[in-house]
C-alpha cells in the first residue's frame, strides 16, 4: 500500500499540502488530478524522494520498486531497443555475468533467476512496447539520438513500462504522445498489473485506464472511486449538497441572532439569549465553496461569411522538397461551417496537411482553390516554445492594437484571462497553461474563417479543455483539430480524416472503430486481457465509458444546434449594428443642437434637425424593439442547447 499521511509542504511560504492524508491499496490505479498549480507533480517528487515534507510521511513497501519517468531523454548512439532493455540493469547484469561465469552453482543460479524475471522474452516485450508508442522495428534500431526530444521522452516512457515496477508513476505521459500512442497506452494501463498514480488532464485516459480519483485540493488529498467522470459528478453533489446545508445554516444562525439582538436586554429572556449565544457559538460554520471558474475561451466568429466550399483540393500534392512530395492525390473540400479531426500517427504528415489548408504551403501539383480574402487562425503547440521570453501579453496586444488605448488593450486581455497583473508578466514566467490560452486567443484574434488547432490541450486542465470545447462548440467558423485528447475530438468534431500512405483520406468509423484498427496494427497492449475486480474501470465498464454511438449523436445535435442558433445571432447582430449606427446620427444631431446660437441665426435648420432626431428616434426604438424580440429568441435558442 502507498500510504501518505500528515504530509506538510511549503513552497516559498506558500502550503502546497497541509496534513493531506491519502491511502492507495496495492493494485489500484490512481488518476491525481486538481487545478494547474496545485502541486501534483510536487507529490510525485515527494513520493520518490527528490524532495522532503516538512512534516508527516510516505510509506511504500520496502519491496517495491518506485518507477518514474526520467527527466533526461535519452541520447547518444545506443538504439532505441536496447536503452530500452539496458533500463533492467539486474537483466543487464546477469547476462553478463552468465558470459563469464564458470562455477556451475553460479551458472545455475543465474539461469534460474533470468528464467524468473522472464529475461529471455524481455526483447519481444520491449518491441512491443516501443511499437505500441509509435516505433516500428526499423525505428527501434536506430540510435536515439537520431531522434526529437518529444520521441526521446516516448523511449523514457517505454523503458519505465519495459521495468514494470510494483508503483508507477506518471506525469502527464500523453504529452509527447498522438492521438494513436495515447490510445495505445490506456489499453495498456488497464492491464498494468500493479500500482498506478497518474497525473493526467486527459478525461478519456482518466475514464479508461483508472479504477479510482485523487483529487489534490487546497492542499488536501481526498480519494474516489470511478473513472474521472463518476469523480466530477460526485463532486458535483457534494458541491450541491454542501451550498444547501450552508443556506439552511446561514437562516439558522440569523434566526438565532436576531432572538439574541432583540432580549439580550430583557431580564426575563436574559437566560434563553446566553444559551443561544452559547449555541451560536458552537455553530461550526460550513466552509463556503471556493470554486475557481474557468476562464472562458473567447473564439469571435467571422465578420463577414463566405460560401461552401471554403477551400477545395483538387488532386494538390504537398511536400517541402521539389520532387518528393510527402502528401498527394488530394481531392477534398472543407465546407464554412466543418468540424474535421485529423486521424494519423505523428510522422504521416497531419502538420504538413494543416499548413496547405491554411495557405502556408503551396501545393507542389494540383489546385488549392479558396478565397484570397479567407481568413486562417492556426494555433500550433511548437510556437509556446517560440514566444519571446522577455514579452508580455500587453505587448502582444499593442502589436495587434496599435491605435487603442490601454484601457481598451487591457480590457481584451481581462476577457482572455489575463488580469492587470500577469497582463504585465514576462512569457519566460507565464504557465504552460498561460502560455496555451494566449497563443489560443491570438490565434483566434481576427475572428477567423478557418481555425486550425494543432495539440491545443497539452498544459490545459480538464476544466480548462472542456472550456474549449464549449468554445468550439459556439465558434461559427469551420474548425480543423488535431490532437491526442480523444474527449476533445469525439466532443468537438463533426467528420474524421484519415492522414496515412502519403494520402488524407475521409474517415467513415468512429473513434472506437479506429482504436479497435490501431491496436490491431500496434498489438493490443500487454496481451490477454486482464480480469478486473474490485470495481476497478476498464475498457469494458460500461458504467464509465459514454458509448461511442451516444458521442456521434451528441455531435450531430450540436451540428443541428450550430445551423440552427447562427441566424438569430446574426439577426441580433444585425440590429445593434443598426441601433449604434442610428445612435451615431442622434448623438451628432445633439452637438449640433447644443449650440445655442443655432436657433437664432439658422432657426429653419434648427427645426430641420429637431424633426430629423424625431424620425431618429422612433427608428431607434423600433430597431430597440425588434433587437429585443431577435435576443429573445436568440437565448431561448441557446437555453434549449444547453
Amino acid at each position: 500500500m502507498l500510504h501518505i499521511n500528515n504530509l506538510s509542504y511549503r513552497i516559498e511560504g506558500k502550503p502546497i499540502f497541509e496534513n493531506a492524508t491519502a491511502g492507495i491499496p496495492t493494485g489500484h490505479k490512481v488518476g491525481l488530478v486538481g487545478r494547474n498549480g496545485a502541486g501534483k507533480t510536487t507529490l510525485l517528487k515527494l513520493i520518490t524522494g527528490e524532495l522532503s515534507a516538512e512534516d508527516g510521511s510516505i510509506f511504500t513497501p520496502k519491496t517495491s520498486r518506485i518507477g518514474y519517468v526520467a527527466q533526461e531523454a535519452p541520447g547518444g548512439p545506443v538504439t532505441l531497443i536496447d536503452w530500452v532493455l539496458e533500463a533492467d540493469s539486474e537483466r543487464a547484469d546477469l547476462l553478463a555475468e552468465a558470459e563469464t561465469a564458470t562455477e556451475p552453482d553460479r551458472i545455475a543460479e543465474i539461469q534460474i533467476r533470468l528464467a524468473d524475471i522472464d529475461a529471455h522474452s524481455a526483447p519481444a516485450r520491449a518491441a512491443r512496447i516501443l511499437s505500441g508508442l509509435g516505433f516500428d522495428q526499423d525505428a527501434q534500431n536506430r540510435p536515439c539520438s537520431e531522434y526529437s526530444g518529444g520521441w526521446r521522452m516516448r523511449v523514457a516512457l517505454a523503458a519505465v513500462l519495459f521495468l514494470e515496477p510494483e508503483i508507477l508513476l506518471l506525469d502527464e505521459p500523453t504529452n509527447y504522445l498522438d492521438l494513436e500512442g495515447t490510445m495505445w497506452l490506456e489499453t495498456y494501463l488497464s492491464g498494468y498489473p500493479h500500482t498506478i498514480l497518474m497525473v493526467s488532464h486527459d478525461r478519456e485516459l482518466l475514464n479508461r485506464a483508472v479504477s479510482h480519483i485523487l483529487h489534490l485540493d487546497q492542499g488536501r488529498l481526498a480519494l474516489y472511486t470511478g473513472g474521472y467522470d463518476t469523480f466530477e459528478e460526485t463532486v458535483r453533489e457534494k458541491q450541491r449538497l454542501n451550498l444547501k446545508l450552508r443556506k439552511k445554516q446561514d437562516d439558522e444562525r440569523r434566526h438565532i441572532q436576531s432572538y439574541i439582538d432583540r432580549f439580550r436586554a430583557q431580564a426575563t429572556k436574559a437566560k434563553q439569549a446566553q444559551s443561544r449565544i452559547k449555541a451560536l457559538a458552537r455553530m461550526k460554520p460550513i466552509a463556503a465553496q471556493l470554486e475557481d471558474r474557468v476562464v472562458p475561451f473567447l473564439l469571435p466568429n467571422p465578420k463577414k461569411t463566405f460560401a461552401s466550399p471554403l477551400i477545395q483540393l483538387e488532386e494538390a500534392s504537398a511536400g517541402y522538397e521539389p520532387g518528393k512530395a510527402i502528401l498527394s492525390g488530394l481531392n477534398l473540400r472543407l465546407d464554412a461551417d466543418d468540424r474535421i479531426g485529423l486521424l494519423g500517427a505523428n510522422g504521416n504528415g497531419k502538420s504538413t496537411f494543416a499548413k496547405l489548408i491554411a495557405g502556408r504551403l503551396k501545393p507542389q501539383s494540383g489546385k488549392r482553390r479558396g478565397s484570397e480574402k479567407i481568413i486562417v487562425g492556426f494555433f500550433a503547440q511548437h510556437q509556446m516554445d517560440d514566444l519571446p521570453d522577455n514579452t508580455t501579453p500587453y505587448d502582444h496586444m499593442v502589436e495587434r492594437m496599435p491605435d487603442a488605448t490601454e484601457a481598451q488593450r487591457r480590457s481584451k486581455l481581462g476577457t482572455i484571462g489575463f488580469s492587470f497583473e500577469k497582463s504585465d508578466t514576462k512569457a519566460k514566467h507565464l504557465s504552460g497553461g498561460e502560455k496555451a490560452r494566449l497563443l489560443l486567443a491570438l490565434a483566434a484574434f481576427h475572428a477567423p474563417h478557418l481555425l486550425i488547432l494543432d495539440e491545443p490541450t497539452n498544459h490545459l486542465d480538464v476544466d480548462s479543455r472542456e472550456a474549449l470545447v464549449r468554445a468550439i462548440a459556439d465558434y461559427e467558423g469551420a474548425v480543423i483539430l488535431i490532437s491526442h485528447d480523444r474527449h476533445l475530438i469525439e466532443a468537438s468534431c463533426d467528420r474524421l480524416w484519415l492522414v496515412d500512405q502519403g494520402n488524407v483520406t475521409p474517415y467513415d468509423g468512429d473513434m472506437d472503430a479506429y482504436r479497435d484498427m490501431l491496436l490491431k496494427l500496434r498489438g493490443g497492449g500487454r496481451g490477454k486481457k486482464q480480469s478486473r475486480t474490485n470495481g476497478q474501470a476498464g475498457p469494458g465498464n460500461n458504467d464509465v465509458i459514454t458509448p461511442a454511438q451516444d458521442k456521434a449523436e451528441q455531435r450531430r445535435m450540436a451540428a443541428a444546434q450550430r445551423s440552427a442558433i447562427a441566424p438569430l445571432r446574426k439577426e441580433v447582430v444585425r440590429h445593434e449594428k443598426q441601433m449604434a449606427k442610428i445612435q451615431k446620427q442622434i448623438d451628432m444631431i445633439d452637438q449640433k443642437l447644443a449650440d445655442t446660437t443655432l436657433y437664432e441665426r439658422f432657426p429653419d435648420a434648427a427645426r430641420t434637425l429637431g424633426a430629423d432626431r424625431g424620425k431618429l428616434a422612433k427608428q431607434l426604438t423600433s430597431c430597440e424593439d425588434a433587437w429585443l424580440t431577435a435576443s429573445d429568441a436568440f437565448e431561448r435558442a441557446q437555453s434549449d442547447k444547453s
